[in-house]
């Protein structure tokens, strides 16, 4: 980009918007000293014919401004602005060539000349064009010669250059306050977009968390329903009815636990494990069940002493269901180990088991992806390790989210700083 693109651009100056916002005020002000004006002219006539000409022609600048000059500044028209200016200049400099009191209308005739200009060459042009009009009808009234023709030139000169720096300045005042008006219109659509884009944003942000939520809760006990159904069926073909009676209950027991968590959905409430206990509870119900709808033993070890947040047990229960899931679709397993550890602010999740591992080139399915995004909206990071024939560990670290009520230096239960748990050991058995 060159520099002349690098420049901000100044935006061009609506002047309809400043007639609309101060035609109020001038209509005041044409009125005021329209009103001043006609009682400054009967004051003065000693008859009706001597009032008759600046009766007339203010009477025809009132209906020209109403008709004509009110118009032009409701619809921006130039054309119609320039068609007042010239009824204002030609009753000004009537007014003056009747007698000394139409100067009184000078004070009106610039104002109004400025406020009707477009641009400031403009504003120049109209009231050089009336002071010239007032100044040739001033000497012609009173027949001057020599030094009074130079006495009033000088006169209307100086009334020139006040009414162009208060022209200049009026022209100044209504650029500023269109550029803040021009700013301001873009200052709220650029308010209006980025809410729209933040709302829109919100959207996704929430349709993805609802959509990890129903893979992490929904989807996997759904899967468990039918892997248990099929297994009931093969168990009922066999003749062992005792089994099928057990394969049945552990259906129901997933279903209630599905539409517990269905419900906990709508209600966007925390996970209804997390609720009757701590994390660590919450991971023996789990293994307990996936114990017995697979025949894998899966231990717990817990040494964080409670000392988890409620947001970062809703993501590290969630990592768990999903890595059980893996475990049951793709791990072949026999064992598996669940254990959670306090590291200084953080607390680790680690799970491990002995399955077939991970080949070298697999790629993230969606509950990995949903796990790692979950870890990093809550400040954290997930690792998945493993190797074909050896087994997989997927270690997860959050912050504990309870630092602000907690000592900095927080030990783990036995005095001692917690460590990462060793996938060697073993605890409560599932």
């Amino acid at each position: 980009m060159s520099p002349a693109d690098a420049r901000p651009v100044t935006p061009t100056v609506d002047r309809r918007g400043f007639w609309l916002r101060t035609l109020l005020m001038y209509d005041l002000v044409f009125v005021g000293m329209t009103a001043v004006y006609l009682l400054a002219v009967l004051t003065q006539a000693t008859s009706l014919a001597d009032g008759a000409v600046p009766l007339t022609t203010m009477s025809v600048l009132a209906l020209a401004y109403a008709v004509v000059g009110r118009r032009a500044a409701q619809r921006g028209s130039a054309r119609l602005a320039d068609g007042y200016l010239v009824v204002l200049l030609v009753v000004v400099v009537v007014q003056v060539a009747d007698g000394d009191i139409g100067s009184v209308l000078l004070f009106l005739g610039f104002l109004q000349i400025w406020f009707f200009s477009r641009t400031r060459v403009a504003g120049v042009v109209w009231a050089a064009a009336l002071t010239l009009g007032i100044t040739t009808a001033a000497v012609l009234r009173v027949q001057a010669t020599g030094p009074q023709v130079a006495e009033i030139a000088a006169e209307f000169g100086t009334a020139l250059l006040f009414a162009v720096v208060l022209g200049l300045w009026i022209t100044r005042v209504a650029e500023q306050s269109e550029e803040r008006a021009y700013l301001l219109d873009e200052l709220r659509a650029t308010q209006e977009a980025l809410a729209a884009s933040h709302h829109a944003a919100g959207v996704v942000a929430e349709r993805q968390r609802l959509a990890a939520e129903i893979h992490d809760t929904l989807a996997q006990g759904f899967t468990s329903v039918v892997m248990l159904a099929e297994t009931a069926a093969v168990e009922n073909a066999r003749g062992h009815v005792d089994r099928v009676a057990a394969r049945l209950e552990h259906i129901e027991g997933v279903a209630r636990d599905n539409l517990a968590e269905a419900r906990t959905l709508v209600a966007a409430t925390a996970p209804p494990d997390l609720q009757d206990g701590t994390l660590a509870d919450a991971l023996v119900r789990l293994a307990v069940r996936f114990g017995d709808e697979t025949g894998v033993r899966v231990d717990v070890v817990d040494d964080t002493g409670d000392a988890v947040g409620a947001e970062a047990q809703v993501v590290l229960l969630r990592a768990a269901q999903e890595s059980l899931a893996n475990v049951r679709r793709h791990a072949g397993a026999s064992h598996v180990r669940i254990g959670l550890a306090g590291v200084d602010d953080e607390v680790v999740l680690e799970i491990v088991d002995d399955g077939r591992g991970l080949p070298q080139d697999v790629a993230e399915g969606h509950g990995l992806r949903g796990m790692r995004a979950r870890a990093d909206a809550a400040g954290g990071t997930l690792e998945v390790t493993g190797q074909p024939g050896v087994g997989t560990r997927l270690r997860l670290r959050v912050p504990d989210g309870r630092r602000a009520t907690t000592d900095p230096d927080r030990a783990g239960p036995s005095g001692t700083a917690g460590a990462p748990p060793d996938p060697h050991l073993t605890g409560a058995s599932s």
